[in-house]
């Protein structure tokens, strides 16, 4: 069922003469307003500045107009309203004012729906087009294809009686492999025994031992040195020495390990340093720092030797 339009009338002074039922539901306009000015009303600015369009309809004698007038008088729900401004001349020839709101919600909604679908339809067709394109291109390609599966089929034919060949020299290099697998497992046996041996070596030294690579990345951390500083051999090992958080001033280890692996061949270099052990106690430390190197090949890194020298008062 359609709604009526809301409806306000003004007088020749400007004060609200009449307003309709519609226009009370939508604007809160009543008989109570009757007479008073309209510019004390909210609807003269609300849902659109009225005054500036009425005094232009009195001063022309024309309609005035207005379209598509958004208003979002309920939070959410949005609204829309064709406003025509009427002015309305009495027996004397003086003009007042007819203001009528029409309600375009509607068909603002439907137009909105209706471009909306001719954007996906315009979308739709394009990717059609473009689909039809690629299908043909695709087609070409396989025609292509086709011809290239056949080329290739003949030379797999061959390539086929190659592989036999092939197979049985694999199978023959198979055995050998098996062979040296055998031999390899036979070897990590030996270095894992090795491993286990170095470990056992470092955790029964009584001085704290660290070994660094070439990047200062520590590689082994034994047991006095957790016991020590406070830190883990699975919490140093892979970290950078001189990043480790401990009680020892590793930043003065950074020229003697930097000697070390880079200098001219040397002997070890020892210092004393002042540290905080892990329960916090001052203590001095005896520092010795040799390089890691096997025969005369180049250093590969170094080992720190730490040794408490009695604590500080």
């Amino acid at each position: 069922m359609a709604t009526s339009p809301a409806t306000i009338v003004l007088d020749v002074v400007g004060h609200l003469a009449f307003s309709n039922r519609r226009a009370s539901q939508l604007f809160g306009v009543g008989t109570r307003d009757l007479g008073r000015p309209f510019q004390d009303l909210d609807l003269s600015y609300r849902p659109v500045e009225l005054r500036t369009h009425i005094a232009e309809a009195v001063q022309t004698r024309q309609p005035v107009y207005l379209r598509d007038v958004r208003w979002e008088r309920i939070p959410g729900e949005p609204a829309a309203f064709d406003v025509l401004i009427t002015p309305l001349a009495d027996e004397s020839g003086r003009l007042g004012v007819s203001v009528t709101f029409t309600d375009v919600t509607p068909y603002r909604q439907l137009h909105s729906e209706l471009e909306s679908a001719n954007r996906q339809l315009e979308n739709a067709y394009a990717e059609l087009q473009s689909s039809n394109e690629e299908l043909e291109t695709t087609n070409e390609e396989l025609q292509s294809t086709v011809e290239e599966l056949e080329t290739t089929n003949e030379e797999l034919q061959s390539t086929n009686e190659e592989l036999e060949t092939m197979n049985e020299e694999l199978q023959s290099m198979n055995d050998e492999l098996h062979a040296t697998n055998e031999a390899l497992r036979e070897g990590q046996d030996e270095i894992n025994r090795l491993n286990s041996f170095m470990v056992s070596v470092l955790g029964s030294m009584t001085s704290g031992v660290v070994v660094v690579g070439e990047d200062l990345q520590v590689l082994a951390w034994n047991s006095t040195a957790e016991d020590l500083w406070g830190v883990r051999s699975d919490e140093a090992v892979g970290e950078h020495f001189l990043n480790l958080d401990i009680g020892l001033p590793v930043d003065q280890l950074r020229q003697p390990l930097q000697n070390q692996i880079a200098g001219p061949a040397a002997g070890p270099e020892r210092l004393e340093v002042e540290a905080v052990n892990r329960r916090g106690r001052r203590m001095r430390v005896r520092l010795t720092v040799s390089r890691l190197s096997v025969d005369s090949e180049p250093p590969s890194g170094a080992v720190i030797i730490m040794d408490p020298a009695g604590q500080v008062d």
